[in-house]
């Protein structure tokens, strides 16, 4: 099993702020926006001959869990730890429109995946992480993270530096005014800044390659129910090249 330790330090012996230059990719659907935080993860890490596509091949489903990402790192040999508060796919999502369609023909599947996921070395904590947790892991310089939010919530955000709104930026499948339940959605944590206490993601969904926002949009957005508050906690450290060839 890929095991990385990731404890840090206390907080105060930690930089103010810390950002990982992480390259923007848009996804090209409205269900591959993990595959492309995936993508970014990978090229920030220096797997350089792949591609979405690529990706999606691999995953052979347009239908994208959390476990689903967990299992594309692990062929490309990236080391990482997948937080989640929900050991396989949770029934009680079947009233959400987001899930109504997909989730009976994914229950057998996602659970299978997370079944056999010890034997397939991927290492999965079963407990809520922390904003406080998050913000340690990226002010270490050691690590970025991929995180399932509520798109929705997240797009209530207050983006800093824009002429516009966010909203008018991103695509949301079936958005109409305010009539919008959960979204899922996939976003890289790649920056944190203690004196504004705000993160810098990279969203796959937005035009701008840099966005940042409040800790407490982010929380929000992280543990909407849907979510199951999906974490993939990426090393930088101790990445490998892949020995998974995609060509």
């Amino acid at each position: 099993m890929l095991r990385f330790e990731h404890r840090i330090g206390h907080k105060s012996m930690l930089p103010r702020s810390h950002f990982v230059q992480v390259p923007h990719v848009n996804q090209l659907f409205s269900w591959d926006c993990g595959l492309a935080c995936v993508l970014m993860a990978l090229t920030t890490i220096g797997v350089n001959d792949c591609s979405i596509e690529n990706l999606a091949e691999l995953c052979c489903t347009t239908s994208i869990w959390t476990v689903d990402l967990a299992y594309l790192l692990q062929k490309f040999s990236v080391r990482f730890s997948y937080y989640t508060v929900t050991f396989g796919a949770n029934p009680n999502y079947s009233g959400e429109t987001y899930y109504k369609e997909q989730l009976p023909n994914d229950l057998v599947r996602v659970d299978t995946l997370f079944k056999k996921a010890v034997e397939a070395g991927i290492n999965i904590g079963c407990r809520s992480i922390s904003g406080e947790e998050i913000s340690c892991w990226i002010l270490s310089g050691k690590y970025i993270a991929i995180a399932l939010v509520d798109q929705y919530k997240l797009s209530s955000a207050e983006i800093l530096h824009c002429s516009q709104s966010w909203m008018e930026d991103v695509i949301i499948p079936g958005f109409q005014g305010n009539d919008v339940g959960y979204t899922g959605h996939y976003v890289v944590i790649c920056g944190y800044d203690s004196e504004t206490d705000e993160f810098e993601i990279r969203d796959p969904a937005s035009s701008r390659e840099h966005d940042r926002v409040s800790s407490k949009c982010l929380e929000e957005a992280r543990k909407s129910f849907g979510t199951d508050e999906d974490l993939l906690l990426i090393s930088l450290e101790e990445s490998r090249k892949p020995n998974y060839s995609v060509l």
